[in-house]
């Protein structure tokens, strides 16, 4: 029987055909693949003729063109819709790939063709773009060990290996302790939610086979319990919970994982020539330095915490005025920051919520990018890896552009967080290829029936995701090695950052937040309260990022700690970490920085980029127009279609004329001095 991921795709847009995929499909496919890319590589690196950028560098663009297409369609069904199959495919496939990038990067005949190419490039008449290519096709090599020798050469691959496993068995550990825990709540544990969290808690409920609604780790289901509850011992239990997420001790615990993988990475830069770790992966990146990193974080750390505390200490004093003696505690937090929020601008989530339906936020974020970029979408009636899931085709004057594939609800068998992936990406190289992306969400799913509603961060969210989504669809380069989100990694938030600023455009609000029983937009007091309440709780939002960030980096600065809980411990004691307030993501649930290599000593790439986004968004305003069509030009032009086929600081220089300071992003989180 023909392997549907191997056979020709006779399907819209060439979407995988999923009605006909299996899980047992993928390890023969991968295996095909995988034998096919091997024998691609050999023939490169055992080519006769003397190397060009054609038969090196663009042969090997298309070396694992099949490979990644069965790649781009298992790992995006695995992060969103796993299975116990899935997961052991997982499992088998991270140390054989981490096999396979050591073969390319170690393959001296392949290393020499390029590196003749590299001596040879002021001769070659490479574009800008094909020299930008070659560029870091060789930085690539070099720094994935194409240099090293002997048992130095060995030890690198192993360790390679080695931490695609303990990445893996991370991320899986993290979806265990999430899937495996819930709270039911009946009676007078209910006391206090508004009706929009009890349908959500009433679906997952339906989800988890219980028989009435439960609290899940979901953070689109356990924040607003916790901003709603009265119940302080229900609201410790939950928060307790989802704190302990990869500590609870077992076969999911990740801390010793965590150790490890900080103890590969720094015998990986020693191998390199590095001192440290940040020294290694900071290089290529915009801050190229750990010293700026910290710069950065401090810089904006001081006004935060001023914030944050005293934002606490008017919340204490609601805490004792409640009748509780003691201190604040983290999970009090949320609740009286929301309290707080009613009291001092007069806006309540539960009469907020209704105004903010998913569907309605899907059709604001592509009304914006219409005005902005003169894109439409169009919903398509095709088969997709869950029911949930729907797709539209993204179109420019009749042209076709995209698919946009857009996942948004929480179900146990997806990772938690929010994520863009491409199952194909944009490029010219074999015609004109035009990309798959996929928004992945977990918002609370409604009651059948009932519409689904966000938050206020999840808006942000889904906005924020869709910035990613603009940046491949609008992608416009010949080679799939620099297209869309291939940027540094400090750069990569810029666009989705960005794009969150669209939401709070009261004309954009004032068009698409609508009622989800009346149907009425949502009246302009609450809509200038809304907008007004922007920077609420932003001293606790701002302490609890940027101390993850220094957690991240401090681990990557120096000698791996022995026990990197006692070390987080140590950063946060040293940096005055309020006492009610903890990491966004504590060293065991940081997946962002231990499920692979993505955000490792990178955390702090959300800020650097903020501080660009603030900048950029200022372009609109100071041309008097939030949708200034010059403006917007510009920003395709040198942003979203531009790939990384420039370095990231010329990229923004020829957008803004100037790389900008943190001034923007203080003042966005109402944090600048008076």
């Amino acid at each position: 029987m023909t392997n549907p991921l191997l056979s020709a795709w006779d399907t819209p847009f060439d979407l995988p055909p999923f009605a006909a995929i299996t899980d047992e499909d993928f390890e023969p496919a991968f295996a095909a693949a995988l034998t096919e890319a091997r024998a691609n590589l050999a023939e490169i690196a055992e080519n006769p003729e003397a190397p060009s950028f054609a038969n090196t560098i663009e042969a090997l663009e298309r070396a694992d063109a099949t490979l990644n297409r069965v790649l781009g369609v298992f790992y995006n069904v695995a992060g969103a819709d796993s299975t116990p199959k899935r997961e052991e495919l997982q499992r088998a496939f991270s140390p054989k790939l981490a096999a396979y990038a050591a073969e390319i990067s170690m393959n001296a005949k392949l290393f020499e063709r390029v590196e003749a190419l590299w001596l040879a490039r002021d001769d070659l008449a490479l574009s800008d773009e094909q020299a930008r290519v070659l560029m870091l096709t060789r930085r690539g090599f070099v720094r994935a060990g194409a240099l090293l020798q002997g048992a130095d050469r060995d030890r690198y691959k192993e360790v390679q290996e080695r931490l695609a496993v303990l990445g893996t068995e991370f991320m899986q550990n993290l979806l265990a302790d999430e899937r495996d825990w819930h709270m039911e709540i009946a009676g007078e544990d209910l006391e206090g939610l508004p009706d929009f969290v009890l349908d959500a808690a009433r679906a997952a409920g339906a989800e988890k086979g219980a028989d009435g609604p439960v609290v899940t780790l979901s953070r689109s289901l356990i924040t607003p319990f916790l901003q709603f509850s009265p119940r302080r011992d229900l609201r410790q239990k939950a928060y307790e919970a989802y704190s302990a997420r990869g500590a609870n001790g077992g076969d999911t615990d990740n801390r010793a994982i965590a150790t490890e993988i900080l103890s590969l990475r720094e015998t990986r830069a020693g191998l390199l020539g590095y001192d440290s770790f940040a020294q290694f992966k900071l290089e290529t990146e915009m801050a190229g330095h750990p010293d700026r990193v910290r710069d950065l974080l401090m810089e904006v750390w001081e006004p935060a915490k001023a914030a944050a505390l005293k934002d606490a200490a008017t919340m204490t004093e609601m805490l004792h005025a409640d009748g509780h003696n003691g201190d604040l505690e983290p999970w009090d937090w949320h609740f009286y920051a929301e309290r707080r929020r009613q009291q001092e601008h007069d806006l309540d989530e539960a009469e907020l919520k209704p105004y903010l339906q998913l569907d309605r936020m899907i059709e604001a974020a592509f009304s914006v990018a219409n005005r902005l970029f003169g894109l439409e979408f169009a919903p398509l009636d095709v088969a997709l890896y869950h029911e949930d899931a729907r797709a539209w085709e993204v179109t420019r004057d009749g042209q076709h552009l995209a698919v946009f594939v857009g996942d948004y609800f929480a179900r146990g068998s997806k990772r938690s967080g929010a994520w863009c992936s491409a199952m194909r990406s944009q490029q010219k190289l074999e015609g004109d290829i035009r990309p798959i992306v996929v928004n992945v969400c977990n918002f609370a799913k409604a009651e059948a029936g009932k519409p689904a509603l966000l938050s206020w961060d999840d808006a942000r969210t889904l906005f924020h995701e869709f910035g990613h989504a603009l940046h491949q669809m609008l992608s416009n380069v010949t080679y799939d090695s620099i297209s869309g989100t291939s940027v540094a990694r400090d750069f990569v938030e810029l666009p989705s950052q960005l794009y969150e600023h669209w939401l709070e455009v009261p004309e954009v609000l004032g068009e698409f937040a609508t009622h989800a029983d009346t149907g009425q937009p949502m009246p302009k007091p609450m809509l200038d309260r809304l907008l007004a309440a922007a920077t609420h709780d932003m001293g606790f939002q701002t302490v609890e990022f940027v101390a993850s960030a220094l957690v991240d980096l401090a681990f990557h600065e120096g000698a791996a700690p022995s026990d990197p809980m006692q070390a987080q411990a140590e950063v946060l004691e040293a940096i005055g970490m309020p006492r009610a307030i903890r990491m966004r993501h504590a060293t065991p649930h940081f997946a962002h920085v231990f499920a692979g290599d993505g955000y490792s000593s990178g955390y702090y790439s959300y800020m650097w980029s903020e501080v660009m986004d603030a900048d950029a968004f200022e372009a609109f305003l100071e041309a008097g127009d939030p949708f200034h069509a010059e403006t917007a030009q510009l920003l395709e032009k040198h942003i979203l279609s531009a790939g990384g086929s420039v370095e990231a600081e010329d990229l923004y220089r020829a957008f803004r004329g100037r790389l900008p300071g943190v001034e923007a992003l203080l003042k966005g989180r109402g944090l600048a001095a008076e």
